[in-house]
């Protein structure tokens, strides 16, 4: 038989915040390589729209109206997916918010709304897919992938922006934790890390004269990053391919860290 790894025809993904942005394009080439796909998201009209441009594809899709913040629901949207679809076999916790401003006026209430969805949020889909995962293992069926998306905000300063770095920071903790400890069942965990990408969080910053000089001139492959950048990263994450890669961390901003 000729060597496919790539061919994800077998796989179910589930992408949380899947229905724009690095999520969408997530989602797009898992769809391309024929994953089935499960997305989550709050807007039902994006949500709709995201559908019926995955289901172009030809693959099995699942929209589900959910908020990560909201354990109950995590909890709930998980439990019927896996029975909507069968099985889980790549969960991608992408959804997340931003907020900015200066550190010393940050309120609590301010601090708890972005760790609720940015940390909060990926502990309850990691924890309810790991659930799914370890049970498959231990009847037979072992493998799976975990994957988190972080940011350049956990390697950088980010000033004025320490909520949203602190909880991108932690997310590259928890994978190397969860790769260790579910090494044994063939589950394997990884971080994206994205730079600086198009998307609705950056939709204020890519109108800005200054900040495409300053920053995004200084990102040596010359632009914006685009959701589709990150589609073939998820088809090799979703895939056999990666099956002995685990506990790392994928940066993906064109070149703006190293330089």
């Amino acid at each position: 038989m000729p060597f496919s790894p790539f061919d994800l025809s077998s796989k179910v993904a589930l992408i949380t915040g899947g229905n724009s942005g690095i999520g969408l394009g997530l989602a797009e080439g898992l769809a391309q390589a024929g994953a089935s796909i499960v997305i989550w998201g709050t807007n039902e009209t994006k949500n709709r729209d995201a559908e019926a441009a995955l289901l172009r594809h030809g693959v099995r899709v699942l929209a589900q109206r959910v908020d990560v913040g909201k354990e109950d629901q995590v909890v709930a949207a998980m439990a019927e997916a896996i029975v909507a679809m069968g099985r889980l076999d790549f969960v991608v916790a992408n959804a997340g918010i931003g907020g900015g401003g200066p550190f010393a006026e940050l309120t609590t209430e301010a601090w708890r709304r972005i760790t609720t969805v940015n940390l909060d949020g990926v502990f309850w889909t990691l924890r309810e897919a790991a659930k799914h995962m370890v049970e498959r293992s231990k009847a037979g069926d072992p493998g799976g992938s975990l994957a988190v998306t972080s940011s350049v905000s956990a390697i950088h300063g980010a000033p004025r922006n320490e909520a949203y770095a602190s909880t991108k920071g932690a997310l590259l903790a928890l994978v190397r934790g969860l790769a260790v400890e579910y090494g044994r069942h063939g589950v394997r965990a990884n971080a994206i890390v994205p730079g600086w990408i198009r998307s609705d969080m950056t939709a204020a910053a890519q109108n800005w004269d200054t900040f495409n000089e300053k920053v995004i001139g200084r990102v040596p492959v010359g632009r914006w990053g685009e959701p589709s950048d990150f589609s073939g990263l998820a088809v090799y994450l979703a895939s056999d391919a990666s099956k002995f890669h685990t506990g790392d961390t994928f940066v993906i901003d064109g070149g703006y860290t190293v330089f």
